[in-house]
């Protein structure tokens, strides 16, 4: 494959107006998944990648241990950064609606060898964060009945009862979510689309009850106990991770735009509104948990973190009901997160940049499913689940690693995108498939644009950092402690690795196009 340096990096030719949603062979592939996603269906795609309920649930006691109650206030700051984020995403997803968004995004707007680390980091992240997302249903199920601690008698995620039967409890939900998405795109944009209104509905319900249960005031967000022996600043840092993990996925929107009628003018409006609604949802339920708690200072809401809250101020039966609905949400958000892996294995493949990549691109015309990419993400990620058998810190190395992998990735496309609008390269003209304009930032593109790409970096390195208290508090554990910059480390070396040994080997006849990319960047 031939690439460019980015000085030859050209604009974008103009896009034709109302292009309709046999567009993609504008970028030289074939329509093969079943094209049946409307406006909600696009956006539960990115709603339940995010599920604020399951990630809110799943984090707000690291939050909370580490930050005490003014961890709240890092929440606004990340929902304003990934904002930013976001609004880069909705221009490029009206551009370019094809899956596997970020690997596409990427390769466009720089090279195809650095779109192609983009991509690979990307779907690395989502295979953690498909593991990290199964292990959720440990904070909530034993909560609802003693009976689902399968293993041992402590449910704490961090204890080695908690963590073992936590993996156990993935690995059943991760057999469901392959299975669901093997069988048919209509079966699995039902069961998103039910789900992610059950979640919503449950999280509104969840927000009002917290707050008509409130035992102190909002004024408790800026106290700073808790926060001392960590440093105010050291606090937020940490208290981070949990908005941080719970606002990624919202480009999933664009993962889904072959699958999407109206992708260009879809697409962009759903990346917003999913990651505005979460934003919003996740914020409230935060403040809410905090205000309802029944005690600030008594070491559980460090520990047990919300379903201690719905459990003791609620009462057993309402609390353990809208448990059941953050159950349903967990198990829509992995099954959501697992089909976004897919998608970009399967982008990735077609353009024949992976192994076995005939065999991945491969689709099920009946089902409109990629079936091979389903299994590789169910069985890989269910592999990285065994590491909770190891060590309960796996835990937390598995949530913050994935948070890490998606963040870089997230900078390798709104990085080359600066380069592009500082040439003057990139288009803010076009029309979508009803003729209206594309969505646009205009003349707020590069500051926007900008600030976004500083945000991720600094996030990046942030949660990145191997502080020892968070990643390995116990001690003994080194590798727990760097695990994510090891994990990351180890990403790119086998990047680099099958990258070098494709360059070697000869060439075999492709059974694809030409991708998309080399073509419109080929000096």
């Amino acid at each position: 494959m031939t690439t460019t340096a980015p000085s030859d990096v050209r604009p974008d030719p103009p896009l034709s107006p109302g292009a309709g949603d046999g567009s993609l062979s504008e970028f030289g592939y074939r329509q093969e998944l079943h094209r049946s996603l409307g406006r909600y269906a696009s956006f539960a795609a990115g709603f339940s990648f995010i599920s604020v309920l399951t990630t809110v649930f799943q984090f707000f006691a690291f939050g909370y241990a580490f930050g005490g109650p003014v961890f709240f206030w890092a929440w606004p700051v990340v929902l304003v950064g990934q904002l930013l984020v976001a609004a880069c995403f909705a221009e490029l997803a009206a551009r370019y609606p094809i899956s596997g968004a970020i690997y596409q995004w990427s390769s466009r707007l720089s090279t195809p060898s650095f779109g192609w680390f983009a991509g690979w980091i990307m779907v690395t992240g989502q295979i953690v964060v498909v593991a990290a997302a199964a292990l959720a249903l440990q904070m909530v199920l034993p909560a609802i009945w003693s009976g689902f601690q399968l293993i041992g008698t402590d449910p704490a995620p961090t204890s080695p009862d908690g963590a073992a039967n936590a993996a156990l409890l993935g690995v059943f939900l991760l057999a469901l979510t392959t299975f669901v998405n093997v069988v048919d795109n209509r079966v699995m944009s039902l069961v998103n689309r039910v789900g992610v209104t059950a979640e919503i509905i449950g999280a509104v319900l969840i927000v009002v009850l917290l707050l008509t249960h409130s035992e102190r005031t909002p004024s408790i967000t800026f106290h700073t106990e808790g926060a001392a022996q960590n440093g105010l600043f050291g606090a937020l840092l940490v208290g981070s991770f949990t908005a941080a993990y719970v606002m990624i996925g919202f480009d999933s929107a664009g993962e889904m735009s072959e699958e999407t009628h109206h992708p260009r003018r879809t697409a962009p409006r759903t990346i917003l509104t999913a990651l505005g609604a979460a934003g919003l949802l996740g914020g409230l339920i935060v403040l809410g948990g905090l205000l309802a708690a029944p005690s600030l200072t008594d070491g559980r809401l460090g520990v047990d973190g919300l379903s201690y809250v719905l459990t003791s101020s609620l009462g057993d039966g309402v609390g353990k009901v809208l448990l059941a609905d953050v159950v349903v949400a967990i198990a829509v958000a992995t099954l959501a997160i697992q089909t976004s892996a897919c998608r970009m294995l399967f982008s990735m493949a077609r353009d024949g940049q992976l192994p076995f990549s005939g065999r991945l691109a491969r689709v099920n015309p009946r089902t409109g499913m990629p079936s091979a990419p389903a299994l590789v993400v169910g069985v890989l990620a269910a592999a990285l689940l065994l590491l909770d058998f190891a060590s309960p810190e796996a835990f937390l190395a598995i949530g913050t690693t994935c948070i890490v992998m998606l963040y870089l990735a997230y900078a390798m496309v709104t990085g080359p995108l600066l380069v592009r609008r500082l040439r003057g390269g990139f288009s803010s003209s076009g029309a979508d498939e009803t003729g209206a304009p594309l969505f646009s930032l205009g003349r707020w593109g590069v500051p926007v644009n900008a600030l976004a790409l500083l945000y991720g970096l600094l996030m990046t390195v942030n949660l990145a950092w191997p502080r020892a208290a968070v990643y390995d508090p116990a001690g003994g554990h080194w590798y727990f402690q760097w695990f994510t910059v090891l994990f990351l480390g180890a990403t790119l070396a086998v990047g680099v690795a099958f990258r070098t040994s494709r360059r070697r080997s000869p060439a075999p006849a492709p059974s694809v196009p030409e991708p998309a990319a080399a073509q419109s960047l080929r000096s």
